[in-house]
């Protein structure tokens, strides 16, 4: 077993494992530490996980702690090592990590090789209806069609979600001001939006005059129907640059990023329209030694009428 190629989160669980068998006085890591550990990352894609298969992370725990209190404890100096079913587990997520054409093995994985286990963890997830496909189902929502294909990919899952905010759904459930007057402008980046090509609008003014407030406009007409057919039912996704730069440490870390949002676009055929307030934030945005900024891996996107801005 090659620890390198675990993702971070799946390393620190497996660390974590052997942490929670020395908290609870045992002699081996099993796979119900594992499991312990991988419900300890309230930031990791367990919690979204379950979450969308209808589980609480809380009840589960709750079981898990019984079981855990049920195994032998050892006192005194001992070394805690893995267990041969534990090691089961490891492997087996490997291969779960070939069958889903991933690079590195991930917590997905190890979730699913938990699942399939015939093992105290493993029956605690079955009997909560956590099986393979159900994951697989529900992992298709929360990393759409990203791989794991860098040892953080928790940063380029669901990055619509992470790094935007969606002006239509936040228009429908009342928490935008009504937009008064503009009715010409808006108007006017309606017939833009609507071309095939250079189909990009530019709203150029002085600050405080209502540039955001005209896709705050738009966002509530399309909420109201009051837009040409092409546009129904759209999404206007305000993308936040600083959250996409902010935790950027190491170079290439903020272009896996913008890649991942511009492939759920992609992915969405046309419809997610994207608003970048500040638009001049996107030139230099994330550029370093030998890296691209936002604006050059955001043109031939927008060359293809790919990209709706």
């Amino acid at each position: 077993m090659d620890i390198n190629a675990f993702t971070q989160k799946s390393q620190e669980a497996i660390h974590g494992a052997r942490e929670s068998a020395v908290r609870h006085n045992h002699q081996y890591a099993e796979p119900e530490h594992l499991f312990d550990a991988l419900l300890g990352q309230t930031d990791g894609i367990v919690y979204p996980l379950l979450q969308k298969l209808g589980v609480n992370p809380s009840t589960i725990r709750t079981s898990l702690t019984r079981a855990l209190a049920a195994f032998p404890k050892v006192f005194g100096d001992t070394e805690v090592t893995m267990s041969p079913a534990l090691l089961k587990v490891l492997e087996q997520s490997e291969s779960e990590r070939t069958a889903l054409k991933d690079q590195y093995t991930s917590v997905e994985h190890l979730i699913i090789a938990l699942a399939e286990s015939s093992t105290e963890a493993g029956t605690l997830l079955r009997d909560a209806g956590v099986t393979k496909e159900a994951i697989l189902a529900a992992l298709a929502e929360v990393r759409g069609s990203q791989r794991v294909t860098s040892q953080n990919p928790e940063d380029t899952f669901a990055p619509l979600e992470k790094y935007g905010r969606d002006l239509v759904k936040l228009a429908a459930a009342g928490k935008l001001d009504p937009v008064i007057g503009r009715d010409d402008e808006i108007r006017r980046v309606i017939q833009v939006l609507s071309r095939r090509t250079k189909n990009n609008p530019v709203l150029i003014g002085e600050p405080g005059v209502g540039k955001t407030a005209i896709a705050e406009g738009l966002a509530q007409r399309i909420v109201d129907g009051d837009v040409p057919e092409g546009l129904k039912n759209k999404k206007i996704i305000g993308l936040d640059l600083g959250a996409m730069v902010a935790g950027a440490k190491y170079r290439g870390e903020f272009e896996e990023r913008l890649q991942a949002v511009l492939n759920e676009i992609k992915a969405a055929e046309g419809s997610i329209i994207t608003f970048i307030d500040e638009m001049h934030t996107i030139v230099g945005a994330g550029s370093a030694e030998g890296s691209m900024d936002a604006s050059n891996m955001l043109k031939p996107m927008l060359a293809r009428g790919e990209l709706r801005m």
